[in-house]
């Protein structure tokens, strides 16, 4: 039996993770993330080169085939740069050095689309456009994995995440139901999206596949256009805006964000969901690999949320 080990197991990826590796009859070992103080960039390059590698872990994860790290601060908006470095930068690090030093042949690091911005086009190259304290954190992590895990490390990126217990995707839910829903004309252009289900799946296939996985791995495009997204998870088709019209709001909030960081997050998630992003194949894609739930999922997904409003309204 294949025995792989989850950094981050109680998280909201790394849940999804393990029910995807226990469904294909893999031996789970859920570790907890270690917790790293908040440290500059040049700190986690030494931190990582020079700290004491806990021994009982290094036993722990002796003859597993693959370690995956789903650990990490989520939070897109933050403004604590040092923290975030220290959780999605240095943290990935060290688990690629004890990964190696354990024997462990495959580290797979969830890292995250947003490392390559406003690029025309999401793909598996070094040419990244992080753009935040979030986003750089991210890129740095991906550096430092590479750096110090085994040789088969892999650099995963998934797009947004959606799932009912995100916030993320209840606010677009609301919105996608409601008279402000919009996207940017014509409304048919991709968008990087993913179910929650569909990405641990992949990061399961990255972790057990017998071909070795490049360094770093998109998340195929799931089939979703900017329209067909609101009007998946709103029940509505959206109104279409003249592109110019929409392309000046997000320059004024992404100018905001200069000031006010957490509304640079906003105004890109904004801007993913009005003009979307394209997306290169996939590896994944090229293996054969298909995302496990298809369409039909993001309105069960909608019809979760409404069931879940419901719940909410009759308690009150």
């Amino acid at each position: 039996m294949s025995k792989v080990v989850v950094v981050g197991a109680s998280g909201f990826v790394g849940q999804q993770v393990c029910r995807a590796l226990e469904a294909r009859g893999v031996a789970v070992v859920r570790s907890p993330a270690p917790r790293l103080e908040a440290m500059s960039a040049a700190e986690a390059r030494r931190f990582i080169e020079t700290a004491r590698l806990d021994p009982s872990l290094v036993e722990a994860w002796s003859g597993a085939d693959a370690l995956v790290n789903a650990a990490g601060d989520p939070d897109a908006s933050s403004r604590d740069a040092e923290a975030l470095i220290g959780a999605n930068g240095a943290l990935p690090g060290l688990l690629g050095r004890l990964a190696a030093e354990a024997g462990v042949p495959r580290f797979v690091h969830i890292s995250s689309a947003v490392v390559q911005g406003r690029r025309p086009v999401l793909d598996a190259t070094d040419a990244l456009d992080a753009f935040s304290p979030y986003a750089k954190s991210k890129a740095l992590g991906e550096r430092f994995a590479r750096r110090s895990g085994p040789a088969g490390t892999v650099c995963y990126r998934p797009p947004s995440v959606h799932h009912e217990s995100r916030r993320v995707t209840r606010v677009t839910a609301r919105i996608a139901g409601s008279a402000l829903s919009s996207v940017a004309a014509p409304g048919t252009q991709p968008t990087p999206q993913a179910l929650a289900a569909n990405v641990g799946d992949a990061v399961a296939e990255l972790a057990l596949s017998a071909a070795v996985p490049p360094p770093v791995v998109i998340h195929p495009w799931e089939g979703l256009s900017c329209e067909g997204l609101l009007e998946l998870l709103g029940g509505r088709r959206p109104r279409r805006l003249p592109r110019c019209f929409a392309r000046a709001l997000v320059r004024i909030g992404t100018g905001l964000g200069a000031v006010l960081p957490p509304l640079a997050a906003n105004a890109r998630r904004i801007e993913m969901v009005w003009f979307g992003q394209r997306q290169a194949e996939s590896w994944l894609t090229q293996q054969g690999w298909t995302p496990p739930v298809g369409i039909e999922g993001w309105t069960e997904l909608r019809e979760r949320l409404a069931l879940t409003a419901r719940e909410a309204a009759d308690r009150t």
